[in-house]
């Protein structure tokens, strides 16, 4: 861990992405490491956007993408606000934002600024959903150049504690089955 310089934290924006950014900052710190801060957006909202006489405008959807953009980094800097003392305490950081597939921009983000960990929160997910779609963190760990470490929010920690599964003979508290 000690040669790591770069640390990208993706970030959705959600509650649950809080603890691997806290994690991320406080690694950045310590290792006096450069802290990327990821935020893809979803280049969805702008598909095909017809013109008053129904036809595909191009003009209007380049637009439309920088429009959600630049509402994405808004967007981004009101999330890091909350954060805003203890990045500071961080040598180093940067902001992204990008749009499309967030798993594939993430492994790309990686590869093109030479990070050396990546610190997600994954969201907790059904079981049909993740068999279908699989998820991001997974898809990143799979793809990635660099060692991923994935961070549960206390928030799902504390749904899962409780449970008791088997495990080698015995019960196994608080995993998940």
């Amino acid at each position: 861990m000690d040669n790591v310089k770069k640390i990208l934290a993706p970030t959705d924006l959600s509650r649950h992405s809080r603890a691997g950014l806290r994690l991320a900052i406080a690694l950045a710190e310590k290792n006096g490491a450069e802290l990327i801060v990821l935020h893809v957006a979803s280049e969805i909202k702008a598909w095909e956007i017809p013109d008053e006489m129904g036809f595909f405008n191009n003009k209007l959807y380049k637009w439309e993408i920088d429009r959600i953009v630049r509402e994405a980094a808004l967007d981004l800097s009101r999330f890091l606000e909350q954060h805003t003392a203890e990045l500071n305490r961080v040598p180093a950081g940067k902001r992204r934002v990008l749009l499309g597939d967030a798993a594939q921009r993430i492994v790309e983000i990686a590869r093109e600024e030479n990070a050396g960990l990546i610190v997600m929160s994954p969201r907790a997910h059904g079981g049909m959903k993740r068999f279908f779609l699989g998820s991001i963190t997974d898809k990143v760990t799979r793809r990635a150049p660099c060692p991923v470490l994935s961070v549960c929010s206390t928030e799902i920690a504390q749904r899962r504690h409780g449970r008791q599964v088997p495990w080698m003979g015995g019960l196994l508290q608080g995993a998940e089955s």
